[in-house]
């Protein structure tokens, strides 16, 4: 299973038989004649999804290791590692319960209804983190999942799982039936990986972009991102960010994006056409009649009275204030337009579950966010251009989540700006992951992806998923492109996450199924 997983080259269809080898694994639990069965299936499965998850994602350690010693490191990193698999565990152990009261293929379904149901729990409560979701898998080998633009990653998720339990069954009539009986699962699981596959290659091949043509610059500025604060200025920073777009910006050029956090001083929004990095900024406009400037910036709101649930009090001003990780558009106008940051990374921007982790907060502060101090809007953002053109700024951790960015899109985008600082992790594979997940994003909406790293790789990428230039790491740079606005709507844009909602109302139906038939066996 880490074999298939991104970045590796070429290996993502192993994924479609990954599983078998865990599947043989409990099969044999469940048929010996050893006790705790149930006990030793949840092991089994809960230390081969650990060891999955910890050698995909061992580089969270670097971003935690880098604000504390290797100790503590390490132990707030195995919650990373260790929840997103103990939600995987929960799905095989689930299954294997209500494998004692139901036939096999409804245990089946219950094995396929409840992993997609904890992967969208693992995107939707506190603690999210829908990195490892199967689905994703197939984001370094995209043109086998041109199908997307309907079902999201889910549909791969499904997919995964499906072929996985064929394949488990195809084993085991080979190994237990005689002359052709032994082959016909066989050839189901054939079926069931090709045609999708070639489906799939059918798009790609066929696809054609309108040409609606925008000259965009993305920016790659490659500060030290531990350096940022404090020991380079932010006036240094907006110069470098303002050379770079120079060097490659033409007249026609329509969008400059720069990157997460480009613009550090804590801006006042309220104030924000009297900051002198605002004024910087429309004065190297001045230059580029349509140009419009996408960036990150940390921006401060301050209200007379609590008016959100993240806000803080402020006894020198006496004033309540929310402070973001926010987008902002400048333009040749007065004209500005703010984003805040809505999916917050878990105990860095954002303490999960705030009551009842309050205890935690001493060791969350240390990871280098603000824990309890980022405000945040429930809702994704389009900007506007005076052109008319829309745009929707996706911000770092934001661009793993499918359906909240085709809420942007339903609502007017044309394209998305990405915008992340990608160096906390080092030069590891989450930078790349992080990258090649944004393939899935333009496939699922069928619109570009303009994309600014401060230090990490930034790039563009077309409505197939292809990429069409990128950045290396560690490298001060921009690039640019004449990307193809899109307006058209896809079936997955339209209706969202279908297969994940689906699946969570057949697992809660499925589940009930458990105790249920325990209590009549225990009335028998």
């Amino acid at each position: 299973m880490w074999l298939a997983w991104p970045p590796v080259n070429y290996t993502a269809p192993l994924l479609l038989i990954g599983l078998v080898p865990l599947l043989v694994a409990l099969s044999a639990i469940k048929e010996d004649d050893r006790l705790k069965k149930g006990k030793r299936i949840f092991l089994t499965a809960g230390l081969s999804f650990l060891v999955w998850n910890t050698v995909c994602i061992y580089w969270v350690y670097n971003s935690i290791h880098s604000f504390n010693d290797a100790f503590t490191s390490l132990l707030i990193s195995l919650i990373p590692y260790g929840l997103g698999a103990l939600l995987m565990t929960f799905a095989f152990w689930l299954y294997y319960r209500l494998s004692i009261y139901t036939s096999k293929w409804i245990a089946y379904l219950g094995l396929v209804s409840f992993w997609i149901a904890m992967e969208y729990l693992h995107q939707s409560w506190d603690l999210a983190f829908p990195w490892m979701n199967l689905g994703n898998g197939f984001a370094k080998m995209h043109q086998l999942i041109q199908w997307y633009e309907y079902t999201g990653v889910y549909g791969g998720t499904l997919w995964v799982l499906v072929s996985n339990i064929i394949g488990f069954e195809a084993y085991r009539s080979y190994k237990t039936k005689n002359g052709l009986e032994r082959y016909k699962l066989s050839i189901v699981l054939s079926v069931v990986i090709v045609i999708p596959i070639t489906l799939s290659l059918s798009k790609y091949t066929s696809y054609e972009e309108k040409s609606v043509p925008v000259n965009v610059v993305v920016v790659q500025p490659n500060i030290d991102p531990y350096l940022k604060y404090g020991s380079i200025s932010a006036y240094e920073q907006v110069s470098t960010l303002t050379r770079l777009s120079d060097s490659i910006g033409q007249t026609n050029t329509e969008y400059f994006i720069w990157p997460e956090t480009a613009i550090p001083n804590f801006a006042n929004e309220y104030g924000i056409r009297t900051n002198m990095d605002y004024m910087r900024i429309q004065e190297f406009l001045s230059k580029y009649k349509n140009g419009t400037v996408i960036s990150g910036i940390e921006s401060v709101k301050t209200y007379p009275t609590a008016e959100t649930v993240s806000a803080k009090f402020d006894a020198n001003s006496n004033q309540y204030y929310d402070n973001f990780n926010a987008a902002v558009q400048i333009e040749n106008s007065a004209d500005v337009q703010f984003y805040h940051k809505s999916k917050l990374v878990p105990g860095v921007e954002k303490m999960p579950f705030p009551t009842a982790l309050a205890f935690l907060k001493p060791v969350f502060a240390e990871l280098g966010g603000s824990v309890g101090g980022w405000g945040w809007q429930d809702h994704p953002a389009v900007f506007y251009s005076y052109g008319g053109v829309g745009v929707t700024p996706v911000i770092c951790y934001e661009s793993i989540w499918g359906e909240w960015v085709g809420k942007a899109v339903k609502d007017g985008a044309q394209f998305i700006a990405i915008i992340t600082n990608d160096g906390w992790w080092g030069n590891t594979s989450g930078k790349d992951q992080h990258f090649l997940y944004a393939k899935l994003r333009a496939i699922e909406t069928r619109r570009w992806i303009a994309r600014s790293a401060n230090t990490g790789i930034s790039g563009f990428i077309d409505q197939k998923g292809d990429i069409v230039s990128q950045s290396a790491w560690w490298t001060r740079t921009a690039l640019k492109a004449e990307i193809n606005l899109n307006s058209d709507l896809t079936f997955y844009v339209k209706n969202g996450d279908l297969i994940a909602r689906f699946f969570c109302i057949t697992a809660i139906l499925l589940a009930l199924i458990i105790p249920y038939r325990k209590w009549i066996r225990k009335l028998r």
